[in-house]
């Protein structure tokens, strides 16, 4: 029995070392696609380990991935009392360019706060063929360029 522990140290010892390096690439790769980055490791040294041993070995060595906190602000509030337009092009296939504009809005980070960006885009050509800046969502905006 201590021979078989000894061997599973080894084991884990040698799969984590692999773990490692694979995380230097890639830091955030979870439990997963570790696996899968790990198979052919795995086939070649001829150890059998699966997603839920690999999972029990990460937490053992302080290894899990841990959720990261959203940076930035939720921009979208789908529930508010306004009117909302049906989408009157769902189901239009555009087949040449001018025949479908659509318009979209997000905010970009600027070092003193952060702006609204609105485009208009032309679906078929996904040409962008107006854009502007504003320092908030009023309906009149300020530039902010």
């Amino acid at each position: 029995a201590k021979k078989y522990e000894q061997q599973l140290a080894y084991e884990g010892e040698l799969i984590i070392a692999e773990i490692l390096k694979n995380r230097e690439i890639l830091k955030h790769l979870g439990t997963r696609k570790l696996q899968g980055k790990l198979e052919t490791f795995l086939q070649e040294h001829q150890f059998s380990i699966g997603r839920d041993g690999l999972n029990n070995l990460l937490r053992a060595n302080d290894l899990l991935v841990r959720k990261r906190k959203r940076k930035g602000s939720i921009t979208t509030f789908t529930k508010h009392y306004f009117r909302k337009y049906p989408n009157i092009s769902k189901g239009f296939i555009p087949t040449a360019a001018n025949l479908l504009w659509v318009s979209d809005i997000t905010y970009i980070h600027r070092g003193n706060g952060f702006g609204y960006l609105s485009l208009i885009s032309d679906q078929y050509s996904h040409k962008i063929l107006g854009f502007s800046l504003y320092k908030t969502l009023e309906a009149k905006g300020h530039y902010w360029l």
